[in-house]
């Protein structure tokens, strides 16, 4: 066991729903099965859930992005690059999922959710730090200068390049952390993200983007998802399972609400 996972053991998390459904067909439910999610979760109708899934190509807005006098160019230039843009739970700025790249985001019941924010992306990023590290990758949690969509808790390979981001939405009675690892494919988010962060007027350095193969050649998505639910189950006690049809239906009625206001 390492330093991290001791340490995070401190929070071990029980009866944690695992699912890797996807919703690839239709882009605006799969992020509204996560808004579902933290709502079901907030009002006790279901303990925690962990979703770990490969998505489609969705370049994923934040609050920070649809601000922006630039934002209605920015979801037009995902669209022809080929990415369905969408608006997510948690904030932070665009980032980029496509099919060799593995979403997460784990769900959990707090009584007050404000205070323990630091602990739930230390929780999170050290898991999934350690999973990488069993895949002989030299992972490493923190910010590097010029990143895509920065943040504290990123994950990067060497202190070169980003392969994992992080985000964190709170409500009343839980809370939700979830972000993009990226497997493979770093040229797919160099490619879309470079015209996309031009339109929002986002300064960043596109040799930051990168991916776990780049620097471990022949890592797959299938050696990720085994590694990260490894270590998940070293912090909570896990059951394998499906969504509830319930909370199905909920994020079909909430999917609306994360297309892009913008034309």
């Amino acid at each position: 066991m390492t330093v991290t996972v001791a340490l995070l053991i401190l929070w071990h998390v029980r009866n944690v729903l695992v699912t890797t459904e996807s919703f690839r067909d239709h882009p605006a439910l799969d992020v509204a099965v996560s808004h579902a999610v933290l709502q079901a979760v907030a009002a006790g109708e279901i303990e925690s859930v962990f979703r770990l899934h490969v998505p489609q190509r969705v370049l994923a807005f934040g609050m920070a992005d649809r601000i922006q006098a630039g934002y209605p160019q920015a979801v037009q230039v995902a669209r022809a690059n080929g990415f369905a843009p969408v608006e997510r739970l948690a904030g932070g700025r665009a980032a980029v999922f496509h099919e060799q790249t593995l979403a997460f985001s784990w769900a959990t019941p707090e009584e007050d959710a404000r205070t323990g924010i630091k602990e739930r992306f230390m929780r999170v990023s050290g898991m999934l730090c350690d999973a990488f590290k069993a895949l002989k990758i030299d992972a490493r949690i923190g910010e590097i200068p010029g990143e895509y969509c920065p943040g504290e808790y990123s994950i990067n390979v060497g202190g070169k390049v980003k392969v994992m981001g992080v985000g964190q939405r709170l409500v009343k009675g839980a809370a939700h952390i979830g972000g993009v690892i990226v497997v493979d494919g770093s040229s797919l988010i160099r490619d879309v993200l470079i015209p996309v962060y031009r339109a929002l007027g986002v300064d960043w350095d596109p040799r930051t983007a990168g991916a776990l193969a780049d620097r471990s050649a022949g890592t797959h998505v299938d050696d990720v998802v085994e590694a990260v639910l490894d270590q998940l189950a070293v912090l909570a006690e896990t059951r394998s399972g499906s969504l509830p049809s319930e909370i199905v239906a909920t994020a079909a009625g909430l999917a609306d609400g994360h297309l892009p206001s913008a034309a």
